[in-house]
């Protein structure tokens, strides 16, 4: 920097030799120059004398305008005194002189100076605007040229000469033209089409440079902004939208929202949203679209096991001319919610089942499925109840059902079973289907009697053809395996089982017979006590299944003793048999004479004689009582009632005459009552013919004497062994009879299956025919008479009750059977005094 200031100097100095040499100074100072820089020895040059320029007041004298020189008091050096401006001072005129006037007094002297300010490049180039703003067409075609206003720098030479250069660009470049007359045109070509969606405006840097040394430059930014056309349709934000939706979402829920955009402005802008098309076609009214925003709403019900996964073409249109439209696909995916409860069918149905069909059977094929999906569809199955059926997996979705325990038809016919489905969601949907499962039968059931032991009671000289019971085996099964057919099976009455005749054994087939179908036991022919007492005989049941099934009752068939004989007067013992025997069936009465004796003053209560007599019957019916019919009144002689003795009321007198005619009536205790008659002869003598009497008839029997003659001796004998024989006999029936009861008494007692049907509870009395109630039956003890040491026992019963008619077993607990049988002793009363 010194050097080049050196050199300016010297110029300086040059110049203001020459300007003397002409009579002007001339100095020459460049612009900008610093203040206090010397710009010529102005003193010096006019020739003065040092200090001469102080002493004569060397000044310099304006002309209008401020000076930016001035001369130094002390030196007389033309100095600068403020900033010099060129293109201040000049602008654009060259060269640029400052004319100065010099004073000089003593003597006064005026001379001209002239000051050339020189041109350095201090001025950059310069756009009159910082920004230009150009508008151009969209569609303009390349090479189109747009004019710029240039730059301007207000230096002058070199300094002054302007280049532009364009920033990067490939759509445009700068085009400099100039004229014939030197004048510049500066144009902005276009070398590529413009996109005004790929860039709607350029910003480009525009540069002029000036030719000084160092160059200065100007810049001016071009903004182009590109004119919209409608070349471009609306675009989607995204080409897919993707959906995931519940199916059971309200209507109106907002399914999405799709957003586009057009790169054009103004009316190009603007479009409107539409569904162009869908996926199923018939479910294009499920969804709708908001034009304006393109918000896509539900208007539809949804269903998951219908439509899993909708398509919606969207369009956007804009408002351009011509139009154009852009789209986009919605994918809309149904999730599935728990909305669909299991469903269960029955494929297939193997009814009735067997009720011997073996465990593992397959009943029912059952079909199961749930419309809805992942933990929705997955369903769990079980059978109730729990047995005797149970469920088996068979593949996906299937199941059979199947026999878990053995059947029995007679415990439960038939089984009602539920299917219960639940599927997996939450919370959880169920669903069941019923199953009727009928158990078929087989004959696993033989027919069972109520009773092992059944106890019948049966009147005697019942009717042929009467019903005597009914007995009712039950079997379980049904149909031909519990039909049930009755029959008699075995059993039946001989000599010793007390038949009086002494016939041989005749099967019970001979005396009953049981009806096939209803049970019922008839009686074949009239029953006679006095020939059967029992008879014991089993009864099978059998049914008609196959193979047939069978069970046995026994029934023990008592015969109850009807009072169908009138008593039967005996003989005197070791007498035989007269027309004094005689007795009637009905209360007639049939005179048998007898004779006794009796001592005229015999004292009150001395037996005279004794009746004996007997009844084929038993129990009350031949209980015999003994009744004083004449002399009614107080007359000398009395009876016995139950001994049959005759014996004086009172001392005999011989007011009482000679003899004595009494009617004695011996009379059983049945319903009606039979009787016979005995008359009796009672002679009045002394006392020593009484006791010949009494000697003679010792053997005769008991004082008794028949009115036959001697002559009838010997048949009297023989019929009075005869009736002792029969006697004996019947004394040990009976007694066998006695012990036959009380042994059923015992087994009555300890086998409640064996009890007599009668009374409440499960065991009924099974009878013919009533037989009326007894005074004397609850253990009342009775003799018959009929000889001295003798007594019989009988057979004595309840009062039976009519059976109820056949049916199932009432449901109660079993109660202990009253006692059939009773004995009666065979005491002898005491006599009456």
């Amino acid at each position: 920097m010194a050097v080049c200031v050196r050199a300016v100097v010297r110029v300086l100095v040059l110049q203001a030799a020459w300007a003397l040499g002409g009579g002007q100074v001339r100095y020459s100072v460049p612009e900008e120059a610093k203040g206090g820089t010397v710009v010529g020895r102005l003193a010096q040059d006019l020739g003065l004398e040092a200090g001469e320029a102080e002493a004569r007041r060397l000044r310099l004298v304006a002309q209008g305008r401020r000076a930016s020189v001035e001369v130094s008091g002390a030196s007389g050096a033309l100095v600068v005194s403020s900033r010099l401006d060129r293109e201040e001072l000049c602008g654009k005129s060259a060269p640029c002189a400052l004319r100065l006037e010099v004073l000089l007094e003593r003597p006064l002297r005026v001379f001209h100076v002239e000051v050339e300010v020189t041109d350095i490049n201090d001025n950059a180039p310069l756009f009159p605007a910082a920004t230009k703003n150009l508008s151009i067409a969209e569609l303009s075609l390349p090479g189109s040229h747009f004019p710029l206003e240039g730059a301007s720098d207000a230096d002058i030479g070199a300094n002054a000469q302007l280049s532009y250069t364009l920033s990067r660009s490939e759509h445009f470049a700068l085009d400099l033209q100039r004229s014939e007359e030197h004048l510049e045109s500066l144009f902005l070509v276009l070398t590529k089409g413009l996109d005004r969606e790929s860039l709607a405006e350029h910003r480009l840097l525009l540069t002029a440079s000036d030719g000084g040394r160092p160059s200065l430059t100007g810049t001016v930014e071009l903004v182009v902004s590109v004119l919209d056309a409608n070349d471009n349709a609306p675009q989607f934000n995204q080409s897919v939208y993707k959906v995931r939706l519940a199916e059971n979402s309200a209507e109106g829920t907002l399914v999405a929202h799709v957003g586009a955009t057009d790169p054009d402005e103004g009316i190009n802008q603007e479009f409107s949203f539409s569904i162009v098309s869908s996926v199923p076609a018939a479910k294009r009214d499920v969804f709708s679209i908001e034009p304006q925003t393109g918000e896509i709403r539900l208007r539809g019900h949804l269903d998951f096991e219908e439509v899993r996964l909708y398509e919606l073409q969207i369009a956007a249109r804009d408002k351009g001319v011509p139009p154009l439209s852009g789209h986009c696909k919605v994918v809309v995916e149904v999730l599935d919610v728990n909305d669909n409860a299991p469903e269960v069918w029955v494929t297939s149905l193997s009814v009735p089942v067997a009720e011997d069909a073996s465990v593992g059977t397959v009943v029912a094929l059952l079909s199961v499925s749930d419309r809805d999906s992942g933990a929705n569809g997955r369903v769990r199955c079980a059978v109730w109840p729990p047995s005797p059926f149970g469920l088996v997996a068979t593949f996906a979705g299937s199941y059979s059902l199947v026999l878990r325990e053995a059947l029995d038809r007679e415990r439960v016919s038939e089984y009602e079973v539920e299917v219960r489905a639940e599927d997996g969601g939450a919370p959880p949907l169920r669903a069941s289907r019923g199953l009727r499962v009928p158990v078929s039968d087989v004959n696993d059931n033989a027919p069972a009697f109520a009773q092992a032991v059944y106890t019948v009671l049966a009147r005697e000289n019942n009717a042929a053809g009467a019903e005597l019971a009914r007995l009712w085996a039950r079997d379980p099964d049904e149909a031909g395996n519990g039909r049930v057919s009755y029959s008699v099976a075995e059993g039946g009455a001989g000599a010793g089982a007390g038949s009086g005749s002494g016939s041989g054994w005749r099967p019970a087939s001979s005396y009953v017979s049981v009806d096939a179908e209803s049970g019922r036991l008839w009686a074949l022919q009239p029953l006679d006590y006095e020939e059967l007492q029992v008879l014991q005989f089993e009864v099978r049941a059998v049914d008609a299944g196959e193979p047939p099934l069978c069970g046995n009752a026994t029934v023990q068939l008592f015969v109850v003793d009807e009072n169908d004989n009138a008593p039967a007067l005996l003989p005197p013992a070791g007498g035989g048999p007269g027309p004094w025997a005689a007795g009637e069936a009905s209360s007639s009465s049939s005179a048998g004479s007898l004779w006794a004796w009796a001592a005229w003053g015999a004292p009150a209560g001395q037996v005279v004689a004794k009746i004996r007599a007997v009844d084929a019957d038993s129990g009350y019916n031949a209980w015999l009582r003994y009744e004083l019919w004449e002399p009614r009144g107080k007359g000398p002689f009395r009876v016995g009632l139950y001994s049959g003795e005759v014996s004086t009321a009172r001392a005999l007198e011989e007011a009482d005459g000679p003899r004595q005619r009494l009617l004695i009536v011996v009379r059983d205790h049945g319903e009606p009552s039979r009787s016979a008659t005995a008359t009796l002869s009672v002679s009045l003598v002394e006392g020593a013919e009484a006791a010949l009497a009494a000697a003679g008839a010792v053997s005769a029997g008991a004082g008794l004497r028949p009115a036959a003659g001697a002559e009838g001796g010997a048949a009297a004998a023989a019929a009075a062994s005869a009736t002792n024989v029969w006697l004996v006999v019947a004394i040990c029936a009976v007694s066998s009879l006695f012990l036959l009861a009380v042994v059923l008494y015992g087994a009555s007692r300890w086998a409640p299956r064996a009890a007599v049907l009668a009374g409440p509870g499960p065991a009924t009395l099974v009878c013919a025919s009533e037989v009326g109630s007894w005074s004397y039956s609850q253990r009342q003890s009775r003799s018959l008479c009929v000889a001295d040491g003798a007594g019989k026992s009988d057979l004595m019963v309840f009062s039976p009750n009519c059976p109820p008619p056949p049916g199932p077993a009432p449901k109660e607990p079993p109660q202990e059977p009253p006692a059939l049988l009773d004995t009666v002793s065979a005491t002898r009363p005491p006599l009456a005094p």
